[in-house]
């Protein structure tokens, strides 16, 4: 196993010299600046590693780049609509040019619209530390009082609108403002930032679009990538939704045990695998974390190490201290070391 740390590229606040600090000897990151949808030339690679090499130079460390996360799936792919068989062929060429800079892991997703949704970007933690945090009852504002959606009906009880639309009345304008930043796009990982507008275009493209209809289409991406990956060595690890549980009635297929089951079947190579994500499969209190890792550990290609703190509605969550979350991160680290 190699330790790794997240890192957003040279305009991180957070430097490579404060992530050596954490232990860590390896860097997941992504070029971030490169548009959505196109190909990653080689050189741009190349430019990235170089910029790590001379940190390293200059600070006495010696940090390597060992996975890429993510490279982003385009929605016109998600969709396979307009002119998706040339982003899969960016997308190839992308696995072949990261491979040939000798990085053979990439993580990636395939949440519709937005990849992973929070409500919240600076919740206080008992500890006075800030976290992420996703309030199920805000997913429920966004959508009736900032993109006006007229079918809530059929997503949620009418219970759960009601207690939105209570919590909506004490809302500040600060607090909505902050909470429609973190939905849209607010994240450092986020994909694509979107507009109100955008956003609802987005919903309308996926209108039609079933969970047979999605999961058929990531089945058909698989058969078109996989074999590039298996010839350029390198292991590509689909990160479950965050949160797994649909958002916006737009269907989610990266969620469940059985997702997963269906996925890795799809094109079965050990270049078709997860990234085990703790807390991303912890945030639906259906899933059993212990038992996914164990049905799966030899298809896991990447771990990401998060805890949550689950809340009394049983959909509301907050990222947690490694130590204090719902899930036993000694039991589960054991399972992984063995």
């Amino acid at each position: 196993m190699q330790n790794s740390f997240r890192w957003y590229g040279p305009n991180d606040p957070v430097t490579l010299s404060d992530i050596r600090q954490t232990n860590a000897k390896y860097i997941v990151t992504s070029l971030h600046d490169i548009p959505y949808g196109e190909k990653w030339p080689q050189n741009e690679i190349r430019k990235r590693i170089n910029y790590i090499n001379n940190y390293n130079s200059l600070r006495n460390i010696n940090l390597k780049w060992n996975v890429v996360e993510s490279v982003p799936v385009h929605n016109d792919i998600k969709l396979r609509d307009k002119n998706y068989i040339k982003l899969i062929n960016n997308y190839k060429d992308t696995i072949a040019n990261i491979a040939k800079n000798k990085i053979h892991t990439i993580c990636y997703n395939f949440m519709p619209i937005v990849d992973w949704t929070r409500t919240q970007l600076n919740f206080k933690l008992p500890t006075d530390g800030l976290a992420l945090r996703f309030d199920y009852l805000q997913i429920i504002i966004f959508e009736k009082y900032i993109l006006k959606l007229k079918d809530l009906e059929k997503r949620y009880k009418i219970k759960e609108i009601k207690k939105a639309e209570h919590l909506y009345k004490k809302m500040s304008s600060k607090d909505i403002n902050l909470m429609k930043s973190a939905i849209l796009g607010g994240l450092p990982a986020s994909e694509k930032k979107y507009s109100i507008k955008e956003f609802k275009q987005m919903l309308t493209a996926y209108k039609n679009i079933k969970s047979k209809d999605l999961k058929q289409n990531l089945s058909d991406f698989l058969k078109e990538i996989v074999p590039i990956a298996e010839e350029n060595n390198v292991k590509m690890a689909i990160h479950p939704d965050d949160p797994p549980i649909p958002l916006f009635g737009v269907p989610r297929i990266v969620s469940t045990i059985d997702d997963y089951n269906f996925i890795l079947k799809s094109y079965n190579s050990p270049s078709n695998g997860m990234t085990f994500c703790s807390g991303s499969l912890a945030s639906n209190i259906k899933n059993d974390v212990y038992k996914i890792f164990e049905k799966f550990k030899k298809r896991v290609n990447f771990i990401h190490l998060r805890n949550i703190r689950i809340e009394k509605d049983k959909k509301s969550f907050y990222e947690s201290n490694h130590l204090s979350g719902d899930v036993d991160f000694v039991k589960l680290i054991k399972m992984i070391l063995k």
